[in-house]
């Protein structure tokens, strides 16, 4: 392999193993500016968008001992990765296509384990890492308050009692 193509695979492997999720879109279509507002999208996402050719991402995939992308990785593609999480690139990859019809989402790899579209639209359409944190501590916290009420429910009926017994003799 010549040298300035063995600098492209190295550089997909190091984006590949820096980035918790990768995404392959056929970007069969798009126009420049199309383009242009898709990577602005995605940086605000905290997600990169690069279109190499498909053999280089085989190899640097397969150095990597990732799954094999080989159905997702024909035509003209695009890989999306970030330092996020998955599901906000895919949030914008949706949107833009419900806009432009343009990216085709074809499959992806997640923690080293490969995903295909359909799986790609269903963490789009889950609410944000930070929500889903906040809604599973909610859910650990609910019987450690439940625990306390019902520790604290004998001594607040028994000062019921007594400011009752003492409103009643101050009548």
């Amino acid at each position: 392999m010549r040298p300035e193509k063995s600098l492209i695979v190295e550089d997909l492997r190091e984006k590949f193993q820096s980035s918790p999720f990768l995404i392959v879109a056929d970007y069969t279509g798009m126009t420049v500016p199309h383009f242009a507002e898709l990577r602005k999208r995605l940086r605000a996402s905290g997600a990169s968008l690069s279109v190499v050719k498909n053999s280089f991402v085989k190899i640097a995939a397969k150095e990597l001992g990732m799954p094999d992308l080989g159905k997702s990785l024909a035509g003209q593609n695009a890989v999306i990765t970030g330092e996020a999480d998955i599901c906000g690139a895919a949030k914008v990859l949706k949107t833009f296509a419900k806009e432009f019809t343009k990216p085709v989402v074809k499959g992806g790899v997640l923690d080293n384990s490969a995903l295909d579209a359909t799986q790609i639209t269903a963490l789009a359409e889950l609410p944000p890492k930070e929500v889903l944190q906040a809604q599973l501590l909610g859910l650990l916290n609910m019987p450690a308050t439940k625990l306390v009420r019902t520790l604290n429910e004998p001594g607040a009926s028994l000062a019921r009692v007594l400011q009752a017994k003492a409103d009643a003799a101050a009548a």
